[in-house]
């Protein structure tokens, strides 16, 4: 036997030892939390044509299925997460659900298994839908009243939203809450033309008004609220309410010409929020500074949403690219090509939410949710829902914790 051969087969096994490890490194890759979604986060999705609602687990992609009273609502997740609200606009019907789960600070308990809660509502046309500080409301289009319900009161046998009259002529309209107990809501005083309101004054929980409107705007749609400053989009401006009855105008851009923000929404950070305009984009409004900054400007949005915990904005175009925002630094995080085109004048357009994780987007011509890997996201899978899905929302809770 050659002597060195005593040295070359240790060597011969150092170097296979090696060259195996280095192959269970390839196949086995360091696992990445946000590769599945949290596993107390769920989808409800609402069906154009049939009153099946759809709740998905979008960590193991199982689907349960309910029925609603009617099809085609509005489905709006409530302010603790735990609960939805179910808008039958067009049946003047309000419905509530449960998902059975409560957050705990650090953690999430059960409650039971997802239902139907028994507080329900009667009204005219109940449109807009804000949850604040423990409450369920909607504002009431057919009458100018608003609808008011707590998340307290959901398995109340017998339960039912109560309604406060405003004094307020039928108009669409939209009401926020202030951390002071007060609202403000929209009002019409038919000095333009249609059914948009002109004002917005602030009212008690009997419906007293407590201040008056300040300023005429030539028309209102859309708004949002932080519990501080109540925004309102208006033809005339942005249009800022402060609970201690003080208004103000904050100009759009200079090239907005007659565009603006008909759809405000909420950010995490106060006194921030997002402004979309069809024509023009989404941008930034900063109540405090007077300021509005264009994130993403575009005349081909089709969606534009916050994440759900209200720290990304969500941009999807026509084209079928998604863009992500952080909102804090106005920077783009991401974007890509994830669903085909869509016309403009589709009748049914796609439908957006996204967690920070995930994106969920409907394809209602195929009944399925395309769900889309915010990490990557050429990683894409569809789960099949009901046929004709309309609206989505999140409820539950972006956590993965037991008790």
């Amino acid at each position: 036997m050659n002597k060195n051969l005593k040295y070359i087969i240790p060597l011969l096994f150092i170097a296979l030892f090696m060259s195996c490890s280095t192959d269970d490194d390839n196949e086995i890759p360091e696992l990445n939390e946000n590769s599945t979604e949290h596993k107390y986060l769920r989808l409800l999705i609402s069906d154009e044509v049939t009153t099946e609602l759809s709740l998905v687990n979008p960590s193991s992609d199982e689907v349960t299925f309910f029925d609603a009273k009617y099809p085609k609502s509005a489905l709006y997740t409530t302010e603790s997460g735990r609960f939805a609200s179910i808008i039958h606009r067009d049946n003047n019907f309000i419905e509530t659900f449960d998902s059975g789960y409560e957050f705990h600070g650090d953690h999430v308990d059960v409650k039971g298994t997802p239902k139907f809660g028994a507080m329900t509502g009667t009204s005219l046309l109940p449109t807009h839908f804000k949850s604040k500080y423990g409450e369920l409301m909607t504002f009431n289009d057919g009458d100018g009243t608003l609808s008011i319900g707590k998340e307290s009161d959901i398995h109340t046998p017998g339960a039912e939203f109560t309604t406060i009259n405003t004094g307020l002529l039928k108009h669409h309209g939209a009401m926020a809450t202030f951390n002071n107990g007060t609202y403000a809501i929209t009002e019409k005083d038919n000095s333009i033309p249609g059914a948009l309101p002109e004002r917005v004054k602030i009212i008690d929980n009997t419906g007293a008004t407590v201040h008056q409107s300040t300023i005429a705007t030539t028309g209102i749609h859309g708004n949002a609220s932080d519990g501080t400053y109540s925004v309102f989009g208006s033809a005339s401006g942005v249009l800022v309410i402060e609970s201690d009855g003080n208004q103000k105008l904050i100009p759009v851009p200079a090239d907005f010409d007659t565009a603006w923000f008909g759809t405000i929404l909420e950010t995490s950070i106060n006194g921030k929020f997002i402004g979309y305009a069809r024509s023009k984009g989404a941008f930034l409004i900063d109540v405090i500074t007077e300021t509005i900054d264009p994130i993403f400007e575009s005349s081909d949005i089709m969606q534009c949403k916050v994440s759900y915990d209200h720290n990304k904005l969500g941009v999807l175009l026509h084209s079928g690219e998604l863009s992500i925002f952080d909102i804090a630094t106005e920077s783009l995080i991401s974007k890509s090509m994830v669903i085909s085109s869509t016309a403009t004048d589709s009748s049914q357009k796609p439908q957006l939410i996204f967690s920070e994780r995930f994106a969920y987007i409907t394809a209602p011509t195929a009944g399925e949710i395309i769900k889309i890997n915010l990490d990557n996201m050429s990683i894409k899978t569809s789960i099949k829902v009901s046929s004709t899905p309309y609206r989505l929302t999140f409820i539950g809770f972006e956590n993965s914790i037991d008790h």
